[in-house]
Protein backbone atom coordinates (compact mmCIF):
# COMPACT_ATOMS: atom_id res chain seq x y z
CA UNK A 1 0.00 0.00 0.00
CA UNK A 2 1.05 3.58 -0.59
CA UNK A 3 1.04 6.10 2.17
CA UNK A 4 -0.89 9.31 1.81
CA UNK A 5 2.38 11.19 1.46
CA UNK A 6 3.10 10.22 -2.10
CA UNK A 7 2.58 7.99 -5.11
CA UNK A 8 5.40 5.53 -4.66
CA UNK A 9 9.13 4.96 -4.86
CA UNK A 10 11.08 6.91 -7.49
CA UNK A 11 8.27 9.30 -8.42
CA UNK A 12 7.60 12.91 -7.36
CA UNK A 13 4.51 13.84 -5.39
CA UNK A 14 2.33 16.40 -7.13
CA UNK A 15 0.41 18.82 -4.93
CA UNK A 16 0.45 22.22 -6.63
CA UNK A 17 -1.24 23.15 -9.91
CA UNK A 18 1.88 25.23 -10.63
CA UNK A 19 4.09 22.13 -10.66
CA UNK A 20 5.74 21.87 -14.12
CA UNK A 21 4.53 18.26 -14.47
CA UNK A 22 0.93 19.34 -13.85
CA UNK A 23 1.32 22.16 -16.37
CA UNK A 24 2.50 19.71 -19.04
CA UNK A 25 -0.28 17.22 -18.25
CA UNK A 26 -2.81 20.06 -18.41
CA UNK A 27 -1.43 21.10 -21.81
CA UNK A 28 -1.74 17.52 -23.06
CA UNK A 29 -5.36 17.34 -21.87
CA UNK A 30 -6.10 20.69 -23.53
CA UNK A 31 -4.48 19.59 -26.81
CA UNK A 32 -6.39 16.30 -26.88
CA UNK A 33 -9.66 18.09 -26.08
CA UNK A 34 -9.11 20.63 -28.85
CA UNK A 35 -8.32 17.99 -31.47
CA UNK A 36 -11.10 15.62 -30.42
CA UNK A 37 -13.88 18.20 -30.21
CA UNK A 38 -13.12 19.52 -33.69
CA UNK A 39 -15.22 16.73 -35.22
CA UNK A 40 -18.26 17.94 -33.24
CA UNK A 41 -17.57 21.67 -33.58
CA UNK A 42 -17.32 21.55 -37.36
CA UNK A 43 -20.02 18.94 -37.97
CA UNK A 44 -22.61 21.40 -39.27
CA UNK A 45 -20.05 22.91 -41.68
CA UNK A 46 -18.93 19.47 -42.82
CA UNK A 47 -22.54 18.34 -43.36
CA UNK A 48 -23.37 21.43 -45.41
CA UNK A 49 -20.15 21.19 -47.43
CA UNK A 50 -20.57 17.53 -48.38
CA UNK A 51 -24.41 17.37 -48.29
CA UNK A 52 -27.27 19.24 -49.95
CA UNK A 53 -29.44 21.73 -48.03
CA UNK A 54 -33.03 22.19 -49.23
CA UNK A 55 -36.23 23.71 -47.86
CA UNK A 56 -37.94 21.35 -45.41
CA UNK A 57 -38.23 20.22 -41.80
CA UNK A 58 -36.15 17.06 -41.56
CA UNK A 59 -32.58 17.02 -40.31
CA UNK A 60 -31.37 16.26 -43.84
CA UNK A 61 -33.29 19.20 -45.29
CA UNK A 62 -31.84 21.77 -42.92
CA UNK A 63 -28.23 20.58 -42.52
CA UNK A 64 -27.56 18.65 -45.74
CA UNK A 65 -27.14 15.11 -44.39
CA UNK A 66 -29.71 12.87 -42.73
CA UNK A 67 -29.81 12.22 -39.00
CA UNK A 68 -29.00 8.58 -39.70
CA UNK A 69 -25.90 9.48 -41.73
CA UNK A 70 -24.76 11.96 -39.10
CA UNK A 71 -25.52 9.48 -36.34
CA UNK A 72 -23.71 6.69 -38.19
CA UNK A 73 -20.70 8.91 -38.74
CA UNK A 74 -20.57 9.98 -35.09
CA UNK A 75 -21.19 6.38 -34.01
CA UNK A 76 -18.27 5.28 -36.19
CA UNK A 77 -16.02 7.79 -34.46
CA UNK A 78 -17.05 6.55 -31.05
CA UNK A 79 -16.86 2.89 -32.12
CA UNK A 80 -13.32 3.43 -33.35
CA UNK A 81 -12.52 4.78 -29.90
CA UNK A 82 -12.75 1.17 -28.69
CA UNK A 83 -9.15 0.89 -29.85
CA UNK A 84 -8.23 3.15 -26.95
CA UNK A 85 -8.36 0.00 -24.78
CA UNK A 86 -5.34 -1.82 -26.23
CA UNK A 87 -3.49 1.49 -26.54
CA UNK A 88 -4.08 2.36 -22.88
CA UNK A 89 -3.35 -1.23 -21.87
CA UNK A 90 0.09 -0.94 -23.46
CA UNK A 91 0.92 1.60 -20.76
CA UNK A 92 0.82 -1.21 -18.18
CA UNK A 93 3.55 -2.97 -20.13
CA UNK A 94 5.66 -0.23 -21.69
CA UNK A 95 5.20 2.65 -19.28
CA UNK A 96 2.69 5.48 -18.94
CA UNK A 97 4.61 8.40 -20.38
CA UNK A 98 6.06 6.76 -23.55
CA UNK A 99 2.61 5.57 -24.63
CA UNK A 100 1.03 8.91 -23.71
CA UNK A 101 3.56 10.79 -25.82
CA UNK A 102 3.24 8.55 -28.89
CA UNK A 103 -0.56 8.44 -28.90
CA UNK A 104 -0.75 12.23 -28.59
CA UNK A 105 1.64 12.75 -31.51
CA UNK A 106 -0.18 10.31 -33.78
CA UNK A 107 -3.62 11.65 -32.82
CA UNK A 108 -2.70 15.25 -33.60
CA UNK A 109 -1.13 14.29 -36.93
CA UNK A 110 -4.21 12.38 -38.13
CA UNK A 111 -6.50 15.21 -36.97
CA UNK A 112 -4.49 17.62 -39.10
CA UNK A 113 -4.80 15.19 -42.02
CA UNK A 114 -8.60 15.55 -41.83
CA UNK A 115 -8.12 19.09 -43.15
CA UNK A 116 -7.57 17.51 -46.58
CA UNK A 117 -10.90 15.61 -46.53
CA UNK A 118 -12.35 15.25 -50.06
CA UNK A 119 -15.60 13.69 -48.76
CA UNK A 120 -17.67 13.24 -45.60
CA UNK A 121 -16.55 9.67 -45.01
CA UNK A 122 -12.87 10.61 -45.35
CA UNK A 123 -13.47 13.11 -42.54
CA UNK A 124 -15.10 10.32 -40.53
CA UNK A 125 -12.21 7.94 -41.26
CA UNK A 126 -9.57 10.43 -40.12
CA UNK A 127 -11.29 11.13 -36.84
CA UNK A 128 -12.01 7.42 -36.41
CA UNK A 129 -8.24 6.92 -36.37
CA UNK A 130 -7.49 9.98 -34.27
CA UNK A 131 -10.17 9.39 -31.62
CA UNK A 132 -8.69 6.25 -29.99
CA UNK A 133 -5.21 7.77 -30.02
CA UNK A 134 -6.38 10.98 -28.36
CA UNK A 135 -8.69 9.03 -26.06
CA UNK A 136 -5.78 6.89 -24.86
CA UNK A 137 -3.70 10.02 -24.25
CA UNK A 138 -6.53 11.58 -22.22
CA UNK A 139 -7.01 8.38 -20.22
CA UNK A 140 -3.29 8.19 -19.44
CA UNK A 141 -3.27 11.83 -18.32
CA UNK A 142 -5.80 10.81 -15.67
CA UNK A 143 -3.85 7.69 -14.71
CA UNK A 144 -0.57 9.56 -14.39
CA UNK A 145 -2.25 12.32 -12.38
CA UNK A 146 -3.74 9.81 -9.94
CA UNK A 147 -0.47 7.91 -9.54
CA UNK A 148 1.68 10.99 -9.03
CA UNK A 149 -0.63 12.81 -6.61
CA UNK A 150 -1.23 12.32 -2.91
CA UNK A 151 -4.69 11.35 -1.78
CA UNK A 152 -5.30 14.76 -0.23
CA UNK A 153 -4.75 16.58 -3.53
CA UNK A 154 -5.95 13.95 -6.03
CA UNK A 155 -9.45 15.25 -6.73
CA UNK A 156 -8.24 18.82 -7.16
CA UNK A 157 -5.64 17.76 -9.71
CA UNK A 158 -8.11 15.51 -11.53
CA UNK A 159 -10.44 18.51 -11.73
CA UNK A 160 -7.59 20.50 -13.29
CA UNK A 161 -7.14 17.80 -15.96
CA UNK A 162 -10.89 17.74 -16.62
CA UNK A 163 -10.78 21.52 -16.98
CA UNK A 164 -7.91 21.16 -19.46
CA UNK A 165 -9.97 18.89 -21.70
CA UNK A 166 -12.98 21.19 -21.40
CA UNK A 167 -10.94 24.30 -22.18
CA UNK A 168 -9.52 22.58 -25.24
CA UNK A 169 -13.05 21.78 -26.40
CA UNK A 170 -14.16 25.35 -25.76
CA UNK A 171 -11.16 26.70 -27.63
CA UNK A 172 -12.13 24.56 -30.61
CA UNK A 173 -15.63 26.05 -30.50
CA UNK A 174 -14.24 29.57 -30.19
CA UNK A 175 -11.91 29.13 -33.16
CA UNK A 176 -14.79 27.64 -35.15
CA UNK A 177 -16.84 30.76 -34.46
CA UNK A 178 -14.02 33.08 -35.51
CA UNK A 179 -12.86 31.26 -38.64
CA UNK A 180 -15.78 31.48 -41.04
CA UNK A 181 -16.03 31.04 -44.78
CA UNK A 182 -15.61 28.31 -47.38
CA UNK A 183 -13.74 25.28 -46.08
CA UNK A 184 -13.37 26.88 -42.63
CA UNK A 185 -13.45 23.44 -41.03
CA UNK A 186 -10.19 22.60 -42.82
CA UNK A 187 -8.37 25.42 -41.03
CA UNK A 188 -9.76 24.23 -37.71
CA UNK A 189 -8.43 20.71 -38.22
CA UNK A 190 -5.06 21.97 -39.46
CA UNK A 191 -4.59 23.85 -36.18
CA UNK A 192 -3.88 20.49 -34.53
CA UNK A 193 -0.32 21.06 -35.78
CA UNK A 194 0.09 23.90 -33.24
CA UNK A 195 0.09 21.72 -30.08
CA UNK A 196 2.19 19.21 -32.01
CA UNK A 197 4.90 21.87 -32.17
CA UNK A 198 4.36 23.60 -28.82
CA UNK A 199 3.24 20.87 -26.39
CA UNK A 200 4.67 17.55 -27.55
CA UNK A 201 8.35 18.54 -27.03
CA UNK A 202 7.65 19.06 -23.30
CA UNK A 203 6.07 15.62 -22.81
CA UNK A 204 9.52 14.04 -22.89
CA UNK A 205 10.07 15.53 -19.42
CA UNK A 206 7.12 13.76 -17.80
CA UNK A 207 8.24 11.32 -15.07
CA UNK A 208 7.17 7.69 -15.02
CA UNK A 209 4.88 7.27 -11.98
CA UNK A 210 6.47 4.09 -10.67
CA UNK A 211 9.39 1.86 -11.55
CA UNK A 212 8.20 -1.71 -12.07
CA UNK A 213 9.72 -4.38 -9.87
CA UNK A 214 9.84 -8.14 -10.20
CA UNK A 215 7.24 -8.38 -7.44
CA UNK A 216 4.80 -6.54 -9.74
CA UNK A 217 4.04 -8.88 -12.64
CA UNK A 218 2.86 -7.20 -15.82
CA UNK A 219 -0.78 -7.62 -16.72
CA UNK A 220 -1.54 -9.32 -20.01
CA UNK A 221 -2.89 -7.00 -22.66
CA UNK A 222 -6.49 -6.21 -21.76
CA UNK A 223 -6.48 -8.34 -18.60
CA UNK A 224 -7.33 -7.34 -15.03
CA UNK A 225 -7.16 -9.44 -11.87
CA UNK A 226 -10.12 -11.69 -11.10
CA UNK A 227 -10.83 -9.95 -7.80
CA UNK A 228 -11.20 -6.62 -9.62
CA UNK A 229 -13.65 -7.90 -12.24
CA UNK A 230 -16.77 -7.03 -10.23
CA UNK A 231 -15.69 -3.44 -9.66
CA UNK A 232 -14.66 -3.12 -13.30
CA UNK A 233 -18.08 -4.28 -14.52
CA UNK A 234 -19.89 -1.87 -12.20
CA UNK A 235 -17.81 1.14 -13.22
CA UNK A 236 -18.19 0.10 -16.88
CA UNK A 237 -21.99 0.03 -16.54
CA UNK A 238 -21.91 3.56 -15.14
CA UNK A 239 -19.62 4.68 -17.97
CA UNK A 240 -22.03 3.14 -20.50
CA UNK A 241 -24.99 5.04 -19.04
CA UNK A 242 -23.01 8.29 -19.05
CA UNK A 243 -21.98 7.66 -22.67
CA UNK A 244 -25.60 7.18 -23.77
CA UNK A 245 -26.59 10.44 -22.06
CA UNK A 246 -23.63 12.63 -23.02
CA UNK A 247 -22.68 11.32 -26.48
CA UNK A 248 -25.59 12.61 -28.58
CA UNK A 249 -26.25 15.46 -26.12
CA UNK A 250 -22.91 16.99 -27.06
CA UNK A 251 -22.50 15.50 -30.53
CA UNK A 252 -25.60 17.14 -32.01
CA UNK A 253 -25.06 20.52 -30.32
CA UNK A 254 -23.89 22.44 -33.39
CA UNK A 255 -26.18 20.64 -35.82
CA UNK A 256 -29.20 21.39 -33.62
CA UNK A 257 -28.28 24.95 -32.67
CA UNK A 258 -27.19 26.10 -36.12
CA UNK A 259 -29.30 23.83 -38.34
CA UNK A 260 -32.63 23.41 -36.52
CA UNK A 261 -32.82 26.55 -34.36
CA UNK A 262 -31.11 28.71 -37.00
CA UNK A 263 -28.76 30.31 -34.50
CA UNK A 264 -25.71 32.10 -35.83
CA UNK A 265 -22.59 29.90 -35.71
CA UNK A 266 -20.78 32.52 -33.66
CA UNK A 267 -23.66 32.48 -31.16
CA UNK A 268 -23.42 28.73 -30.67
CA UNK A 269 -19.65 28.95 -30.40
CA UNK A 270 -19.97 31.76 -27.84
CA UNK A 271 -22.45 29.65 -25.88
CA UNK A 272 -19.95 26.79 -25.71
CA UNK A 273 -17.20 29.13 -24.54
CA UNK A 274 -19.31 30.99 -21.96
CA UNK A 275 -20.64 27.71 -20.58
CA UNK A 276 -17.07 27.08 -19.47
CA UNK A 277 -17.93 29.20 -16.42
CA UNK A 278 -20.67 26.70 -15.57
CA UNK A 279 -18.18 23.90 -16.12
CA UNK A 280 -15.75 25.53 -13.66
CA UNK A 281 -18.52 25.89 -11.07
CA UNK A 282 -19.40 22.24 -11.66
CA UNK A 283 -15.80 21.21 -11.02
CA UNK A 284 -15.78 23.09 -7.71
CA UNK A 285 -19.13 21.62 -6.66
CA UNK A 286 -18.05 18.16 -7.78
CA UNK A 287 -14.83 18.34 -5.79
CA UNK A 288 -16.80 19.37 -2.69
CA UNK A 289 -19.36 16.60 -3.19
CA UNK A 290 -16.59 14.06 -3.71
CA UNK A 291 -14.81 15.15 -0.53
CA UNK A 292 -17.92 15.22 1.65
CA UNK A 293 -20.33 12.62 0.25
CA UNK A 294 -17.95 10.57 -1.90
CA UNK A 295 -17.13 9.81 -5.52
CA UNK A 296 -20.24 7.68 -6.07
CA UNK A 297 -22.67 10.43 -5.02
CA UNK A 298 -20.91 13.01 -7.18
CA UNK A 299 -21.10 10.72 -10.23
CA UNK A 300 -24.77 9.88 -9.64
CA UNK A 301 -25.85 13.49 -9.13
CA UNK A 302 -23.82 14.72 -12.10
CA UNK A 303 -25.21 12.05 -14.42
CA UNK A 304 -28.85 12.60 -13.43
CA UNK A 305 -28.61 16.37 -13.88
CA UNK A 306 -26.75 15.93 -17.19
CA UNK A 307 -29.52 13.72 -18.60
CA UNK A 308 -32.30 16.04 -17.42
CA UNK A 309 -30.50 19.10 -18.81
CA UNK A 310 -29.98 17.39 -22.17
CA UNK A 311 -33.68 16.58 -22.46
CA UNK A 312 -34.55 20.20 -21.71
CA UNK A 313 -31.94 21.55 -24.14
CA UNK A 314 -33.44 19.59 -27.04
CA UNK A 315 -37.08 20.21 -26.05
CA UNK A 316 -37.50 23.17 -28.42
CA UNK A 317 -36.67 26.87 -28.46
CA UNK A 318 -33.45 28.79 -28.15
CA UNK A 319 -33.87 29.64 -24.47
CA UNK A 320 -34.31 25.98 -23.55
CA UNK A 321 -31.27 25.10 -25.62
CA UNK A 322 -29.09 27.73 -23.94
CA UNK A 323 -30.25 26.92 -20.40
CA UNK A 324 -30.12 23.16 -20.90
CA UNK A 325 -26.69 23.28 -22.48
CA UNK A 326 -25.19 25.48 -19.76
CA UNK A 327 -26.65 23.37 -16.95
CA UNK A 328 -25.48 20.21 -18.71
CA UNK A 329 -21.92 21.51 -18.94
CA UNK A 330 -22.00 22.34 -15.23
CA UNK A 331 -23.29 18.87 -14.42
CA UNK A 332 -20.54 17.36 -16.55
CA UNK A 333 -18.04 19.24 -14.42
CA UNK A 334 -19.59 17.69 -11.33
CA UNK A 335 -19.29 14.10 -12.52
CA UNK A 336 -16.13 14.02 -14.65
CA UNK A 337 -13.36 14.18 -11.99
CA UNK A 338 -15.13 11.71 -9.70
CA UNK A 339 -15.72 9.36 -12.63
CA UNK A 340 -12.02 9.57 -13.48
CA UNK A 341 -11.25 8.73 -9.86
CA UNK A 342 -13.61 5.73 -9.90
CA UNK A 343 -11.95 4.50 -13.09
CA UNK A 344 -8.49 4.50 -11.49
CA UNK A 345 -8.40 4.50 -7.68
CA UNK A 346 -10.04 1.12 -7.07
CA UNK A 347 -7.60 -0.77 -9.30
CA UNK A 348 -4.01 -1.87 -8.69
CA UNK A 349 -1.07 -0.26 -10.49
CA UNK A 350 -0.19 -3.29 -12.60
CA UNK A 351 -3.51 -3.16 -14.48
CA UNK A 352 -4.81 0.35 -13.69
CA UNK A 353 -4.34 1.68 -17.23
CA UNK A 354 -6.00 -1.43 -18.65
CA UNK A 355 -9.01 -1.00 -16.36
CA UNK A 356 -9.25 2.67 -17.32
CA UNK A 357 -9.15 1.57 -20.97
CA UNK A 358 -12.03 -0.89 -20.48
CA UNK A 359 -14.07 1.81 -18.77
CA UNK A 360 -13.37 4.20 -21.64
CA UNK A 361 -14.56 1.46 -24.00
CA UNK A 362 -17.81 1.14 -22.06
CA UNK A 363 -18.35 4.88 -22.35
CA UNK A 364 -17.70 4.67 -26.09
CA UNK A 365 -20.17 1.80 -26.47
CA UNK A 366 -22.78 3.85 -24.64
CA UNK A 367 -22.17 6.85 -26.88
CA UNK A 368 -22.41 4.66 -30.00
CA UNK A 369 -25.75 3.27 -28.83
CA UNK A 370 -26.94 6.76 -27.96
CA UNK A 371 -25.93 8.23 -31.32
CA UNK A 372 -27.60 5.40 -33.24
CA UNK A 373 -30.86 5.66 -31.30
CA UNK A 374 -30.95 9.46 -31.26
CA UNK A 375 -30.18 9.68 -34.99
CA UNK A 376 -32.82 7.09 -35.91
CA UNK A 377 -35.60 8.65 -33.85
CA UNK A 378 -34.72 12.14 -35.15
CA UNK A 379 -35.35 10.85 -38.69
CA UNK A 380 -38.70 9.34 -37.72
CA UNK A 381 -39.95 12.34 -35.71
CA UNK A 382 -39.63 15.66 -37.64
CA UNK A 383 -37.66 18.42 -35.92
CA UNK A 384 -38.76 22.02 -35.66
CA UNK A 385 -37.84 25.17 -33.77
CA UNK A 386 -40.85 24.72 -31.48
CA UNK A 387 -40.69 20.99 -30.77
CA UNK A 388 -36.93 20.57 -31.22
CA UNK A 389 -35.70 17.02 -30.77
CA UNK A 390 -37.72 16.38 -27.64
CA UNK A 391 -38.83 12.84 -28.48
CA UNK A 392 -35.34 11.58 -29.47
CA UNK A 393 -33.98 13.14 -26.27
CA UNK A 394 -36.58 11.49 -24.04
CA UNK A 395 -36.17 8.11 -25.68
CA UNK A 396 -32.37 8.23 -25.58
CA UNK A 397 -31.36 9.97 -22.35
CA UNK A 398 -33.73 8.70 -19.65
CA UNK A 399 -34.44 4.92 -19.80
CA UNK A 400 -31.03 3.67 -18.57
CA UNK A 401 -30.66 6.01 -15.59
CA UNK A 402 -31.87 3.39 -13.03
CA UNK A 403 -28.74 1.36 -13.87
CA UNK A 404 -26.76 3.90 -11.82
CA UNK A 405 -27.82 1.79 -8.85
CA UNK A 406 -24.72 -0.34 -9.43
CA UNK A 407 -22.70 2.48 -7.84
CA UNK A 408 -23.77 1.17 -4.44
CA UNK A 409 -21.67 -1.95 -4.95
CA UNK A 410 -18.42 -0.02 -5.50
CA UNK A 411 -15.84 0.79 -2.81
CA UNK A 412 -15.56 4.48 -1.95
CA UNK A 413 -12.35 5.76 -3.52
CA UNK A 414 -11.81 8.59 -1.04
CA UNK A 415 -11.19 5.95 1.67
CA UNK A 416 -8.70 3.91 -0.40
CA UNK A 417 -4.93 4.04 -0.70
CA UNK A 418 -3.39 3.22 -4.07
CA UNK A 419 -1.87 -0.24 -4.45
Amino acid sequence: MESDRGPGRGAPTLESIADPVIVVLFAVALSAGFATFGSVTALDDVARHFGHVVSGHSIQDVVGLSGSVLGLGLSSLRAASLLALPLASLADRRGRTPVLRRTLIAGLLVTALAALSPAYWFFVACFAVARPLLGAATTLVQVVTVELSSRAHRMRLLAVMTAGTAIGSGLSALVHGVIRGPDSFRWLFALALVPLALVVPWTGRLPEPRVRTEEQPMAHLGEVAHEAAGSLVRVAVVAFVIGVATGPAGGFTFVYGEGVLRMLPRSVSLLVVVSGVAGFVGLVVGARLSATLGRRVAVAVGTLVTAAAAVYAYSGGRLAFVVGYVVGVGAGGVLAPSMAALATEVFAHRYRATAAGWIAVAGVAGAVAGFALFGYVSDVVPAGAATGLRVPALVTFLPLLPALGVLRGLPEGRDLELT
